[in-house]
This record gives structure tokens, C-alpha cells and sequence, in this order.
């Protein structure tokens, strides 16, 4: 059995960052990658995807963005270029095609991994393998015809590759909504169930508004501050785009061009699909939401004294007349229902008492109750670009001093082991 000071589970951008801050202590260690690197950025994104958040915000440890376009949207190509520079100069000890199939606290102390390659122990183990690991897929789905192609958002990779004939596009989140752009630019008939995600303005008063977010410090917002304190786990995020150089995402404005929309999708009666009666207000709530940013970047510009472009509030382009509460996939002619409803965390196989009645880790700033048990790269682990480009350098370089410290502490109190080379 191979032993090192840490293991961490999971090769993306939060394992290998947490690799850098151990080099830089010239701590052992040894990176578990189920697949390969950038597996997720290769395999589970559309052709067309770009950045939501502008170039600028790619502030990856020792690698922050460098090209020339700063206020750009890198499309994928780009993002992978990226990481694969990264992970050369990172060029961290990792094992590829591994999957970690338990980890269990050891009554001596440090853990036991259980993998596809045999087993490790650690005296400290890092799990970075985020937390969007089951694609959410109703059992409504069972039910539907079997003549209709059905994916999920990981999976939809362009519309060439779907047949002809109508598309169902289940949710409004990011991936909902540009997906359902996707194939409505491509001149695929789009029907869309609405879902609650809120919705943000690419630009405002001049500037993107992730650029005066940024000047109003909410990117340094820990959970710990926030005014919903760990609640803001469960936001949904929102919905605007990065493409063509960056807009809006309006699904009014879809509606006015032929695109329709229909409240969430609730259930199915042989081909007829059954919708709550909820667009209008879901429509207008993602609109509220909307509006309270860029008001809150109006105050902001009040009380800072700045210049800037004069700005308004949204006014809806469309509004339903009536809603639509079913939908009949063959009159539709629907031949293909993509489902982009997100994803559950997976963490059964981490044998360890720190989880909550939903399976999700209990933490501070990814400081489990389990000694040595660390999490990096979730959602809001402690900020809003925790399980970003933006967020995950800050949340590693603390993981590691924490455990740095932990170590110190462990080591004056014991002999150190020895340990064999990574």
C-alpha cells in the first residue's frame, strides 16, 4: 500500500490548484483523477459554450488570464487551451483513470482509499471532485416515447447532432437557457418549461456588470457574511450569456421570435405533457431580480460619485396572454427533449460522519469535522467564484495553510513517518 501526507480526489481546477499550494510547501501528495485532466471541459459542454464571466475573472494560482482580450468570453477551445497551460506549469503528480471507490477515517489515524488501482492511505485527503456529479433526469422520463431522443444538458454537444423536428428544453438555468438560444439561432422550433432561475444584464451603465460587482467587493462576500449565510448554496444561478462577446439573455424576447414557453414542466399523460401555470410569474420574478442588481449598481454609482452612462429598468418586451398548462409532443412534432435541470452531489462513497440530511459536506471554508478531511471547488465553499476560475485559488491556498498547520501541530506532538515519494 502506497502512503503519502495527502491525496486529493479529483485532477480539475481545484485539485490541481490545491497541487500548487503542496508544491509550494514542498508537502507529498498524489492527484486521483477518475478520468482525464479537463475531462468535464472536453466531454460535457456544447460546441458553441463560452465563459458567462468575463476573461478577466480566470485568476487560476499562478496563471491568471494573459491574452489580450481581458473583457472577452472565452468559448471552449479557449477554456481548454487554458487548463492544459495550466496544468503543465502546475505539472502536478497525478494518476489518470482512477476512481476512488471508498474512503474510510482510520482508527490510527489518516484514511484508507479504496480504488480502481488498488489501495493508498493518507494522512490527509483533499476531495476536489466538485459537486455536479448525477445529472438530474425525471422519472417522468421513463415514460416518454420511446421515438424521442432524450439528453441531458452534459450531453447536447450541438443541433446538427439532434434529429429534425421540434426540441423540448427542460429548464431555464444557465445551461437551459443557452441551449434553448443555441437551437433557436440554429432555426430548430424551441419549446422551453420555465424554471425559477433568476436572470442578470450582461452590461450596464457602461461597464459589465460582473466588472461593478467586482468594484462593490460582492466577490469577496464569504458565506460567513452573506446575508443568507449558507442558504446561498441553493441559488440557482443566473441565466445570461458570454457568446458573440456577451448579452442578455431575454426569453421574452425568444417568445416575440417564435420560441415558446411554458411553465415548469410537471407531468405527462401518454404524449401530453402537463405544465404549472407559473410562467408569468416566473418571468416576472427572474425580471425582479434583474432589476434589484442593476439598482443596487445605480446606488453604488450614486454614492461613489461616478460618471457613467445613464441606465433604466427592464420593461417586459412580452408578457403571455393566457398560460398554457399542457402540450401534446406529437401535434408538437417534439423529437427530441433535452433536460437541463442540473445535478445532484454524489459523495456515498467518502465514508466519513460529515455530511447533513442531504448528502452535502458540512464544512468551513471546506474544513470538515473530520480531521484531515478537506473540500475544495464546491459551490459557495466560501465565496461566490468558490467553484470558479475566480474563487477556487483563494479557497486552496487556505485548505493548505489550514493543513499545513494541522500537520505542525501533529508533528510536534509525534514522530514524523515516513513516507514513501510521490
Amino acid at each position: 500500500m502506497s502512503h503519502y501526507s495527502t491525496i486529493i480526489v479529483g485532477g480539475g481546477q481545484a485539485g490541481l490548484s490545491a497541487s500548487h499550494y503542496l508544491q509550494a510547501h514542498d508537502i507529498d501528495h498524489l492527484v486521483l483523477e477518475k478520468h482525464q485532466l479537463t475531462h468535464t471541459w472536453r466531454q460535457q459542454r456544447w460546441d458553441a459554450f463560452s465563459l458567462v464571466t468575463p476573461n478577466w475573472q480566470c485568476a487560476l494560482p499562478g496563471h491568471a488570464y494573459d491574452g489580450d482580450d481581458p473583457h472577452g468570453f472565452m468559448v471552449r477551445e479557449e477554456i481548454i487551451a487554458y487548463l492544459d497551460d495550466f496544468i503543465r506549469k502546475v505539472d502536478a503528480p497525478v494518476q489518470e483513470g482512477v476512481s476512488v471507490e471508498r474512503l474510510t477515517p482510520r482508527a490510527e489515524g489518516g484514511f484508507l482509499l479504496s480504488t480502481t488501482a488498488g489501495e493508498f492511505s493518507a494522512d490527509q485527503v483533499i476531495v476536489a471532485s466538485g459537486g455536479y456529479h448525477t445529472p438530474i433526469i425525471p422519472r417522468l422520463a421513463e415514460r416518454l416515447p420511446a421515438n424521442i431522443q432524450q439528453l441531458h444538458s452534459e450531453q447536447y454537444r450541438n443541433p446538427q447532432g439532434l434529429p429534425e423536428g421540434a426540441v423540448l428544453v427542460v429548464g431555464s438555468g444557465q445551461s437551459g437557457a443557452q441551449i434553448a438560444e443555441d437551437l433557436h439561432l440554429a432555426g430548430r422550433r424551441v419549446f422551453l418549461a420555465v424554471g425559477d432561475a433568476p436572470r442578470c444584464a450582461r452590461f450596464y451603465r457602461g461597464k459589465d456588470v460582473v466588472d461593478w460587482l467586482a468594484e462593490m467587493g460582492y466577490y469577496d462576500i464569504g458565506v460567513d457574511r452573506h446575508p443568507l449565510r449558507e442558504g446561498v448554496r441553493d441559488n440557482t444561478n443566473h441565466y445570461v450569456t458570454g457568446r458573440d462577446g456577451g448579452r442578455d439573455i431575454d426569453l421574452r424576447r425568444f417568445a416575440l421570435e417564435g420560441m415558446q414557453l411554458y411553465g415548469r414542466l410537471q407531468g405527462l399523460d401518454g404524449t401530453l405533457l402537463q405544465f404549472s401555470e407559473n410562467l408569468d410569474s416566473s418571468l416576472l420574478a427572474a425580471d425582479a431580480v434583474y432589476n434589484r442588481i442593476n439598482a443596487s449598481i445605480d446606488t453604488f454609482i450614486l454614492e461613489q460619485n461616478i460618471e457613467a452612462p445613464a441606465g433604466n429598468p427592464y420593461a417586459p418586451l412580452w408578457a403571455p396572454a393566457q398560460e398554457r398548462p399542457t402540450l401534446d409532443l406529437a401535434s408538437a412534432g417534439i423529437t427530441s427533449v433535452i433536460w437541463c435541470i442540473g445535478f445532484t452531489p454524489d459523495f456515498t462513497w467518502v465514508d466519513a460522519p460529515v455530511f447533513n440530511g442531504r448528502g452535502y459536506p458540512a464544512h468551513e471554508r471546506g474544513v470538515s469535522g473530520q480531521a484531515g478531511l478537506y473540500f475544495l471547488g464546491l459551490p459557495w465553499l466560501y465565496t461566490w467564484g468558490s467553484g470558479r476560475f475566480s474563487g477556487v485559488a483563494r479557497d486552496a491556498e487556505h485548505l493548505v495553510q489550514h493543513l499545513v498547520q494541522r500537520r505542525a501541530a501533529s508533528a510536534a506532538g509525534s514522530a514524523p513517518r515516513t513516507l514513501h515519494s510521490a
